[in-house]
């Protein structure tokens, strides 16, 4: 290897090494009074149980979600930006509030432990992946109120894509003639 071929290796590696550095990701926000689901379009005060959060490289401030549900349909897909600097979820281990948790209780979605087919229903009545921060927070949810627990990528597609079975909210009535 010549001198020159050093040389230029070395610069090469030090170039590399002076890249900008990864800026850490943003802190949770919380819940503003206004704040509106992505996808619902609806305030997040009037929506029960957990909801989710996603920071994008390329917009200030987060994208709200109603529920996590709908926040990991986010994540997958396609057609939404990819640019994710951070998502967190209420961790429900800490919130006291299932209607509304409070405020600092939030987890990084992708090291919370999840309860899914549990008997608690999330935003706008739908099956909901409830986060924890810890697995044995999980565990005592899912003692109480059954359910399996696994991690963010082993909620499978359909559980958050999938149609939604409500519970009807109206009585059924006999056709009239």
């Amino acid at each position: 290897m010549t001198w020159a071929a050093v040389g230029l290796a070395i610069l090469l590696s030090t170039a590399c090494e002076r890249a900008a550095p990864e800026s850490p990701p943003p802190a949770p926000a919380e819940v503003s009074d206004e704040a509106t689901g992505h996808y619902c379009g609806m305030l997040l005060a009037d929506h029960e149980g957990p909801k989710g959060q996603i920071h994008l490289k390329s917009r200030d401030g987060p994208i709200w979600f109603s529920s996590v549900r709908d926040t990991i349909a986010f994540l997958r897909l396609p057609e939404e930006p990819r640019d994710v600097a951070a998502v967190y979820v209420n961790d429900m281990g800490r919130a006291s509030n299932w209607d509304q948790p409070e405020a600092g209780a939030w987890v990084d979605a992708r090291a919370a432990w999840y309860v899914v087919d549990s008997s608690m229903r999330g935003g706008m009545g739908a099956p909901e992946a409830v986060p924890f921060a810890t697995e044995s927070a999980a565990e005592a949810f899912r003692a109480t109120h059954g359910g399996r627990i696994v991690r963010l990528d082993d909620i499978p597609d359909a559980y958050v894509l999938g149609p939604v079975d409500l519970p009807s909210s109206m009585p059924e009535r006999e056709h009239e003639h």
